[in-house]
């Protein structure tokens, strides 16, 4: 389903961009990506916070950075009831919430969290706004992915906030799938909302990924280097379609694929 008007609590429901330069940002991602932009901070407070849409439908955000020493980075929210309890139950897991929930105007409610090996990400209690309205097509996001050195603590942080179900999948059970609160296993007919690649921790901080679906996977890597960004990891074949890893002009990392089953 590619329209969405609610998350079921513990799903991926929004991502947004901190970057130095938002206007510069609208710019790159609006020419790769096709986004039509409109920045929705009230005029007497500073900074911006630019709504990215395909055919209307909210897909992200672009906004002013918080603060210098917080790099350019995509954030992943996840959707919750009760933002308060999310943010006990974060703590109780050996994760960290910066300061208290807080009031998003009337769109929300959320905190930004650090899980216990150090990947921010941010919860999200929705009022009028429920998250993205589009994903899964071209423009739109697709899926989230934690990469992190500790996986098996990320299994078990994650699984105590969020009730995730864990499964393994490919070569070596070396990638995680992500599954929303449930009894039992998984089954055949259950959709993933996420998923989790080890990495090296001495090399690599922890942290969440995003991936936006694209039309043509080499096309976009061009684009991106022709806009002033640069590709990471080269367009390759995956078994849910074709990929890439590329970088924005201030460095922040994202990927883009073509879905398999796009067509279908």
């Amino acid at each position: 389903m590619s329209e969405r008007e609610r998350y079921e609590h513990g799903t991926p429901s929004w991502v947004d961009y901190s970057s130095p330069d938002p206007e510069g940002a609208t710019r790159f991602y609006g020419e790769l990506l096709g986004w039509e932009v409109e920045d929705q901070m009230p005029p007497d407070l500073p900074g911006h916070y630019f709504i990215c849409r395909v055919r209307g439908l909210s897909v992200a955000a672009i906004g002013s950075q918080p603060a210098e020493a917080i790099p350019p980075m995509w954030s992943t929210y996840v959707a919750v009831d009760d933002a308060h309890e999310t943010a006990k139950a974060i703590r109780s897991a050996g994760g960290t919430v910066a300061g208290e929930p807080f009031d998003v105007f009337d769109a929300g409610r959320m905190a930004l969290a650090i899980d216990p090996a150090g990947a921010p990400f941010c919860i999200w209690q929705a009022k009028s706004m429920p998250g993205a309205a589009l994903v899964n097509e071209p423009g739109a996001l697709c899926w989230n992915e934690l990469m992190t050195g500790d996986p098996e603590g990320a299994r078990a942080f994650y699984g105590s906030v969020f009730g995730w179900r864990a499964a393994p999948m490919g070569p070596d059970d070396a990638y995680t799938l992500w599954y929303a609160a449930g009894d039992g296993e998984p089954t055949d007919d259950e959709a993933p909302i996420g998923g989790l690649s080890e990495t090296a921790s001495d090399r690599q901080p922890a942290a969440w990924g995003i991936c936006f679906s694209v039309e043509d996977t080499d096309a976009t890597a061009v684009r991106a280097q022709e806009l002033g960004g640069g590709v990471t990891i080269a367009p390759f074949d995956t078994p849910v379609g074709r990929t890439a890893v590329l970088t924005d002009p201030h460095g922040a990392g994202f990927a883009v694929i073509v879905l398999a089953d796009a067509g279908q």
